[in-house]
């Protein structure tokens, strides 16, 4: 037994209560609403994973940093002339008011980020996006599914436009 502080709270045993379908029962409760709760309207907020199908095709998220604006990113292959990894980073801002729908919510999202594509032939190159989508919220589901068109301008090693496109979905942890 010491002397300090610390020791007062860890010399005695824990008093665990044993037993108790009512005390299980009511954690059980607690915990399975903390979760309903939480994911009612977790696609306007939190952390979401998923995919995204189309140009570059690969790992999705998104992070939501305000009530209209999220970081979203991508670690994707892109399978255009020459195969190569695509990491992108936007920041983007969402208009709620454009499209009314029964159930859920469609807002529209536009933005400004980069990307970085690490091409086979080392021949790399880093751009800018502009990204212009689509996002339905389900309402009773932590799940987003969202459609996008991003006009890419590279700036290196050469400057050149092209587009980007693709859909996808995520699911929201929290």
């Amino acid at each position: 037994m010491g002397d300090g502080l610390l020791d007062t709270f860890t010399d005695k045993p824990y008093d665990v209560p044993r037993g108790g379908s009512m005390v299980r029962s009511t954690a059980f409760v607690g915990l399975i609403a903390l979760v309903v709760s939480g994911t009612a309207a977790a696609q306007q907020s939190g952390f979401g994973l998923g995919i995204i199908l189309g140009e570059p095709t690969g790992i999705n998220f998104k992070l939501w940093i305000g009530r209209s604006s999220a970081l979203d990113g991508a670690a994707a292959w892109s399978l255009e002339r020459r195969s190569s990894l695509h990491l992108h980073m936007d920041y983007l801002m969402h208009s709620f008011d454009i499209f009314r729908v029964r159930t859920g919510r469609l807002p529209v999202y536009y933005g400004i980020g980069g990307r970085i594509k690490f091409r086979e032939d080392d021949d790399d190159s880093v751009g800018l996006r502009i990204p212009v989508g689509i996002d339905y919220l389900f309402a009773r589901a932590p799940l987003d599914v969202f459609a996008e068109i991003v006009p890419l301008l590279d700036l290196t090693p050469n400057t050149d436009f092209s587009l980007n496109g693709g859909a996808g979905i995520r699911y929201f942890f929290w």
